[in-house]
């Protein structure tokens, strides 16, 4: 049976593993506590991670893998020529592992080939219980945070999944530059809380909005938390923030288009409070141990929420919760989260602990 439990880490045969995780940022993110715990369990063997070129830079850094194969195996065009080029680098790894965090229908459809063509992988661990996978769960809802579903899949192949928070390797460039932006604005460390407005543009309902920003900043600042608020995204937001820090005042410095992904790491770790919508900015925040909160409206936080037991996600409880849509005429979810909620949720972060507001609250997820 698909779901009966094996030990893995005790097969001294496996030297060569492939992990294949290829989603949105995110997503990604919250794999790599996942690929600190494959590390862990193989500590000799040569790992290769199969990525989106997308996301190549992420790891540049990272001396868990000997190798990133970056390929784009969900291009719209040539998309036989890429599928075929990522069947010729895989044959060649001869791994002896594969452990697929993606399991979407194109990578199983991919692993299949390999199968069927002769030239597959002995050990083959999915996020679902069934064929061309040799070790998944098959009694998980479907709509479960992926991140327990991946902590499901290497629990049965015997992979302890003690990481219960992102990890990434930050290359030195990125924490000097950090440094030197902080050091030019005279902000001090843990003198600070760090917002990101934004989001992909497309998602524009997942924005809490920078009234609601503005508002929770001058809040911070009153009540004397912090001494400067710092406002990070992306070049396409700089406009945002602008606007933000005008709202906010002299307090405010706008990094918006000054960072790299990688620096949001060290920048969340100098901070003294976190808040960030649903974005891929606010999971990469989530790497470092500095308390956060994360603003929900149309997407589930038991799915969304940034991985770390210092995060705190807070949905308004409304019937609407949860649609996933792309356009709304009232964004009630939003606008039921005040700026109050927020702030209180902070300072209790710090501690760890839950004060219940009029929305709701999801703390961290288990990860034993």
């Amino acid at each position: 049976m698909l779901a009966t439990p094996v030990n893995l880490p005790a097969d001294s045969s496996i030297q060569r593993i492939l992990v294949i995780k290829w989603s949105a940022l995110g997503d990604l993110v919250m794999a790599s506590a996942l690929f600190e715990d494959i590390r862990r369990a193989f500590p000799r063997a040569e790992i290769h991670l199969n990525t989106q070129p997308a996301n190549q830079k992420l790891f540049a850094a990272d001396t868990r893998f000997a190798k990133i194969i970056a390929l784009d195996t969900r291009a719209r065009s040539g998309r036989l020529g890429a599928m075929l080029r990522w069947l010729r680098s895989i044959r060649a790894g001869r791994y002896d592992l594969v452990v697929d965090l993606q399991t979407s229908d194109r990578s199983r459809f991919l692993l299949g080939v390999l199968q069927l063509t002769g030239m597959g992988i002995r050990h083959r661990v999915g996020n679902h219980g069934f064929w061309p996978y040799t070790i998944g769960p098959d009694d998980l809802p479907l709509d479960i945070n992926p991140v327990l579903r991946m902590r499901a899949a290497l629990k049965l192949a015997g992979i302890p999944t003690p990481t219960s928070h992102p990890v990434l390797a930050v290359p030195e460039h990125n924490r000097e530059r950090v440094q030197r932006l902080l050091t030019q604005h005279g902000i001090a460390d843990e003198d600070y809380a760090l917002l990101f407005p934004g989001c992909h543009p497309r998602g524009y309902l997942k924005r809490w909005g920078e009234q609601n920003y503005a508002e929770l900043g001058r809040l911070l600042l009153q009540e004397r938390l912090v001494r400067h608020i710092v406002i990070a995204g992306g070049p396409d937001e700089v406009g945002l923030g602008n606007t933000l820090a005008s709202h906010i005042g002299t307090a405010a410095v706008n990094l918006c288009g000054a960072t790299e992904m990688l620096d949001i790491i060290p920048l969340a770790e100098h901070a003294r409070y976190i808040i960030g919508n649903d974005t891929g900015t606010s999971h990469l925040a989530a790497c470092s141990a500095r308390p956060q909160v994360v603003i929900c409206g149309p997407t589930d936080p038991t799915r969304v929420k940034p991985l770390g037991d210092q995060v705190i996600a807070i949905q308004a409880d409304l019937p609407c919760s949860n649609c996933y849509r792309k356009h709304c005429a009232h964004h009630s979810c939003m606008r039921e989260v005040r700026p109050a909620q927020v702030l209180a949720l902070l300072t209790v972060a710090q501690v760890h602990a839950i004060i219940r507001v009029p929305a709701r609250i999801l703390e961290a997820l288990p990860h034993a």
